[in-house]
């Protein structure tokens, strides 16, 4: 049975979001409307669940991950083999606004739950299909997961040090990258519906590859009309100059990168050597980035033979842009972080008080509402079945004895 919670606050309240998706892209996208007061209802497989909530690490037998991305939601639970709880999804589609799914492309087609049966129930329904390559095209039914969607859309064949192989960055990149990219299309369509389209909802077609591709600067445009190829260079970029991740005094990095002459001054007056703004090996970008190494080797040098609060000091001083680079335990103490209220403490049923992001961007006219825990598995069925089916305790409890919840 669903326990007592707060009703979503912000300036999506009033949106109604069905998601039947798994980890992170499908779901995440709807985590993000969540977080601003939609009304998210989140499917998942009876007994099981979302895998996510079965990946670690964990407190209390709790994912903390799952806690993470499934906060501000609804959980019911459907079994969405069979044809009861296919029809369950048809009829929750026709009450809702959105549907968000990441299945492979074709799948919930063969369930009778795509969208074209799901616009049949609801015109106004706005649906969002995130898969790896999209939903057309001679690699629409292949699997793909965040790292095989970084590898296609070029992104980790310029990730690392040339003499090793590729390296995967330190997150989901594709999968949230493609999340944000979901939240922003359900908007626009949302907006469309309501403004240009005479409340008629469409279908997004979002791929995880695309939305990596999408990010990757000047890429393709240098190889089509240049012949340029992006290899990997470490932290060598064409944009800084200097620009590396320079080791201090006590064993930390420092991240600083240079790419305009009034920012290469100030950098000179904050390593004492204000004559290399005139030096002609370094009185361009250009210049600069053709011999990288070597004023990378100066800077370096200043760095690591300065104590780090002087070096923070001076640049801060100097107006440099830099930064340490941090560690989970230093973004805990730090100041600007406390003082944007960047994390919050999230008060949980059985884990207490639970550390993580705070919702983002801050809106000055229509504030976010707090945080509300991610439900455990199913918390919600009840109340859902009763409020928007208006079934009976008895016809809910009919479809929990075949399982069907």
């Amino acid at each position: 049975m669903s326990t007592v919670r707060q009703e979503p606050q912000g300036p999506l309240a009033g949106v109604r979001v069905l998601e039947i998706g798994t980890m992170i892209a499908g779901p995440v996208a709807a985590t993000l409307l969540a977080d601003f007061g939609a009304e998210v209802i989140k499917i998942e497989q009876p007994g099981d669940g979302d895998p996510i909530r079965r990946i670690g690490p964990f407190a209390e037998g709790e994912s903390l991950w799952w806690n993470v991305e499934g906060r501000n939601k609804q959980s019911i639970t459907i079994d969405l083999h069979l044809p009861d709880g296919q029809r369950l999804v048809r009829e929750l589609a026709a009450k809702v606004d959105v549907v968000i799914e990441n299945f492979r492309p074709g799948t919930l087609d063969k369930w009778g739950i795509g969208y074209q049966a799901l616009s049949q129930a609801n015109p106004h329904l706005v649906m969002l299909s995130v898969s790896g390559f999209g939903q057309t095209g001679p690699y629409a039914t292949r699997p793909a997961y965040d790292r095989i969607a970084l590898a296609f859309a070029g992104f980790l064949n310029m990730t690392g040090f040339p003499d090793r192989p590729p390296v995967r960055p330190g997150t989901a990149v594709a999968d949230y990258q493609a999340a944000l990219y979901g939240a922003f299309s359900i908007m626009v369509a949302l907006f469309h519906r309501d403004h240009v389209g005479n409340r008629k909802g469409q279908h997004i077609d979002l791929s995880l590859y695309e939305s990596i591709f999408r990010f990757t600067d000047v890429m393709l445009a240098a190889y089509d009309k240049l012949g340029l190829t992006r290899e990997r260079k470490g932290n060598d970029n064409f944009a800084a100059a200097p620009g590396d991740h320079y080791p201090t005094m006590d064993g930390k990095f420092i991240a600083l990168t240079v790419s305009n002459n009034a920012m290469f001054a100030r950098v000179c007056r904050a390593i004492d050597r204000p004559e290399l703004s005139d030096d002609e090996r370094f009185e361009s970008h250009a210049k600069r980035y053709a011999n990288l190494a070597e004023i990378n080797a100066i800077v370096g040098t200043w760095i690591s033979s300065t104590p780090r609060d002087q070096v923070h000091a001076t640049l801060d001083r100097e107006g440099v842009a830099y930064s340490l680079i941090y560690g989970v335990d230093d973004i805990v103490r730090d100041a600007h972080y406390q003082a944007r209220q960047s994390f919050v403490s999230v008060p949980h049923p059985r884990l207490g008080e639970l550390k993580m992001q705070n919702i983002t961007p801050r809106f000055s006219a229509c504030p976010s509402g707090p945080i509300r825990p991610a439900p455990s598995l199913g918390e919600d069925t009840d109340k859902v079945l009763a409020d928007l089916l208006g079934m009976s305790a008895s016809q809910i409890a009919e479809l929990r004895e075949i399982k069907v919840v």
